[in-house]
């Protein structure tokens, strides 16, 4: 079956994914590589085989890389799916772009990460696969920030979700928790 399929998020400590305007400001300039530690960071992408993107998030990354040319926010190389209905224009060697059934874009991401991970980057994307079962493990990243205000960690529309602890750990300013998902509640 190969790897897990993965929801990746850091997080503000009040559960925010974003702040206010999709700001991925963490706090005096620092991207979120500048507050895990390289290790951890590296072994987490080498277990990623494939990215898939939901659009907003794409984008919110193309402006901050447009914003700072020597941007290292994440060690990942692979195949990435940006799921969305808007064209990509130019779509970049490397990516993909998927639409209509979360099942079948899930299939894709997997056929191409082998017998890595899947890891799942978007609020409205990580929601859909929820609710469509197809999530095996969340992947947090709770940042030591309140941002009072932005994009939540789950849209109200994210179904209940039951959640096993399998891992946290201090990894420099950042604590890391894993979840198993145990199912969503209708």
């Amino acid at each position: 079956m190969g790897g897990k399929v993965v929801v990746n998020r850091c997080m503000s400590l009040d559960g925010f994914i974003a702040g206010p305007g999709d700001s991925m400001d963490w706090g005096r300039g620092r991207a979120l590589a500048d507050f895990v530690d390289p290790d951890d960071m590296a072994r987490i992408a080498g277990a990623t085989g494939a990215m898939l993107v939901g659009r907003r998030t794409w984008d919110v990354g193309e402006r901050m890389r447009a914003e700072s040319t020597d941007l290292v926010d994440y060690p990942f190389t692979g195949p990435m799916f940006v799921l969305t209905h808007r064209p990509l224009d130019p779509v970049p060697a490397g990516v993909t772009v998927v639409s209509g059934d979360i099942r079948a874009a899930v299939a894709t991401a997997r056929d191409a990460a082998g017998d890595r991970d899947v890891e799942v980057l978007g609020a409205h994307a990580a929601g859909q696969c929820l609710e469509a079962g197809l999530v095996d493990e969340l992947l947090v990243y709770v940042l030591p920030v309140l941002l009072v205000d932005g994009t939540r960690f789950s849209s109200p529309t994210t179904p209940r979700t039951d959640l096993e602890p399998i891992d946290r750990r201090q990894s420099g300013d950042a604590t890391i928790l894993r979840f198993r998902v145990l199912g969503a509640q209708p």
